[in-house]
């Protein structure tokens, strides 16, 4: 059995970073991914999918990214059952195992230019 996604997309907002109550770093943030396809009003539909990082690649995505920047993420689609009264919803999102930054941010003007090394 295979249980494989890899996605492109931008950050709709900054990760957000938890612990569990073992100490476990846990970031969670939702990528924008636009389908390679047009509608039948000639635009590109997007999906937003939520993402899940865990341990140290938690902590990497809570140092260095940020809202609009463009990552691939490889990983799995996991489905999670919630129930709410008498109604049981799914909520699908894909558990990181690696994730590439596809691209710098601008460094800020009177910033000094400041080397990250992203170890994976």
């Amino acid at each position: 059995m295979l249980n494989q996604i890899n996605l492109i997309g931008r950050l709709t907002g900054d990760p957000e970073l938890f612990y569990t109550a073992t100490g476990q770093p846990l970031a969670s943030f939702a990528l924008a991914v636009q389908r390679s396809f047009k509608n039948k009003e000639g635009k590109k539909d997007v999906d937003f999918i939520e993402v899940r990082a865990w341990q140290r690649l938690a902590e990497v995505c809570a140092d260095n990214l940020r809202k609009g920047r463009l990552v691939a993420v490889a990983g799995r689609l996991q489905i999670s059952k919630n129930t709410r009264g008498s109604k049981t919803y799914e909520n699908a999102q894909v558990i990181a195992r690696e994730i590439n930054f596809l691209d710098w941010p601008a460094p800020a003007q009177n910033a000094a230019e400041e080397l990250i090394e992203v170890p994976f």
